[in-house]
């Protein structure tokens, strides 16, 4: 029986640790990546204002092509979403909405996750014209981990996690957009 309280006291002194850890551990983290794309920032703005065209760059639509989609509204207008379900656990399910657009230069978006974690984080993509036929693309994401699973951002740098898959997707956008 004496072992066992012990065990418990010990436990909870852990628990108790890591509990009061996650309050000193920041809970926002944010990822922005770019590239140059051989195109005019016209062109380019044009096909990454519609989220159905994230199918062709983005790594997460990729992670699961059988994945179930189903879309709402007029795509590359503020209000359309494009929402997803899929069984594997690292694509879940949730929806993407157009949240507002700033004709030739950015495209807000949210994205809300309801499986396997439910959070909600902002997302955009902006142009800046580099010369007459080139575009730099910035694509960026801000997120927030709830307090106590922030703890979990001392062992996973969720900045660079983000980040290369952002940098994977815009990789892939040139490619796309050069062929």
């Amino acid at each position: 029986m004496k072992i066992i309280k012990v065990l418990l006291f010990t436990v909870l002194v852990l628990i108790g640790i890591a509990l009061i850890t996650a309050l000193f551990v920041k809970r926002e983290y944010s990822a922005e990546r770019e590239v140059v794309i051989n195109k005019p920032k016209q062109e380019v703005f044009e096909y990454i204002k519609y989220l159905k065209n994230q199918d062709n760059y983005s790594k997460w639509n990729q992670l699961d092509p059988g994945m179930k989609k189903s879309y709402q509204g007029t795509d590359g207008t503020p209000g359309f979403i494009y929402a997803w379900e899929s069984k594997q656990d690292n694509v879940g399910k949730g929806e993407q909405e157009i949240k507002n657009i700033v004709k030739g230069e950015r495209i807000d978006f949210e994205v809300r996750f309801k499986e396997p974690i439910e959070s909600t984080s902002p997302i955009y993509m902006k142009t800046e014209q580099v010369s007459d036929g080139q575009t730099k693309v910035k694509w960026g994401m801000k997120g927030r981990m709830p307090y106590p699973m922030n703890l979990m951002c001392l062992f996973m740098d969720m900045e660079a996690m983000i980040g290369n898959d952002l940098q994977t997707g815009l990789s892939n956008l040139k490619q796309v957009l050069e062929q």
